[in-house]
């Protein structure tokens, strides 16, 4: 069974055994270690789960999906548009955008992320989560990853939407929230390796930004919002090597996976009636 309500459990706050009934943990106090019997099978799903080849695996399938929806699509080639999804197919997955906004669909909030607009867009954002996925996951955890790259990725949308943006996907705004929370990293860490970490990401994320200014189609909106969500997400929460990952982190983090998953399912229903 999935809910663990009885027996002996790890805390999820300091890691000992404690009764996943008590109501308070014996060792460290926490209220509520055994979080209604799912603390333990939280804890399995995030220690044995990597979200970055998950997130990969939902772009590839999501963008060749939305060829499929238009197969006409792969047969027009056009210099960079070469295999890009139109924009009917985008918009029946959970493309975002200020006209997305203005009918309520709020879920475009998080399927926009796992969306791409064409072949080399897809590339360059897995090859960038993939580079700073596992770096994030180390400094942090893999909860708190989850947390971090989907308020990032909400975060941006919301700056981009606000500012009047009709149109809009892409995982760029997650993407610039890693390298916040990277930054947040150094600033809290400090000394002479949190300087450098704090430097050489921060670098990294002014090139970046800066090329969006020279390329078409770059929503530098997200970017921004993206960056700055993710930057305050690293600040509130704890470093993995200053504390272990919590029953609330990995809570959280479900929370964002559900939400996410409930959203396709709204888009789907939304275009489609299913």
């Amino acid at each position: 069974m999935f809910r663990k309500t009885s027996g002996a459990i790890l805390c999820p706050s300091c890691g000992r055994l404690t009764n996943a009934d008590a109501p308070v943990c014996l060792v460290c106090g926490r209220r509520n270690p055994g979080m209604w019997g799912f603390g333990g099978p939280l804890a399995q799903l995030f220690r044995h789960w990597s979200f970055t080849n998950a997130v990969t695996a939902a772009c590839v399938v999501l963008y060749v999906v939305s060829l499929i929806l238009d197969p006409l699509a792969v047969l027009r080639p056009k210099g960079f548009d070469i295999l890009s999804p139109t924009g009917r197919a985008l918009d029946a997955l959970g493309m975002t955008g200020s006209l997305a906004w203005a009918e309520g669909r709020w879920w475009t909030l998080l399927t926009a992320i796992y969306l791409h607009g064409g072949i080399l867009h897809i590339i360059f954002n897995v090859l960038w989560i993939r580079q700073l996925g596992p770096e994030i996951e180390q400094l942090y955890g893999p909860a708190r990853l989850v947390v971090i790259f989907t308020v990032s990725g909400i975060a941006g949308f919301v700056v981009s939407n606000w500012i009047g943006v009709p149109f809009t996907i892409g995982a760029s705004g997650s993407i610039f929230g890693l390298l916040g929370a990277i930054v947040a990293f150094g600033r809290k860490r400090g000394g002479v390796f949190g300087r450098m970490v704090l430097r050489q990401y921060g670098q990294w994320a002014l090139v970046l930004f800066a090329l969006g200014f020279f390329m078409q189609g770059v929503n530098n909106w997200a970017h921004g919002g993206g960056f700055l969500g993710g930057f305050l997400t690293g600040l509130a929460l704890s470093l993995a090597e200053h504390r272990d990952e919590t029953g609330f982190d990995k809570l959280l983090a479900l929370v964002a996976i559900v939400l996410t998953l409930a959203g396709f399912g709204l888009a789907l229903w939304t275009a489609f009636g299913v």
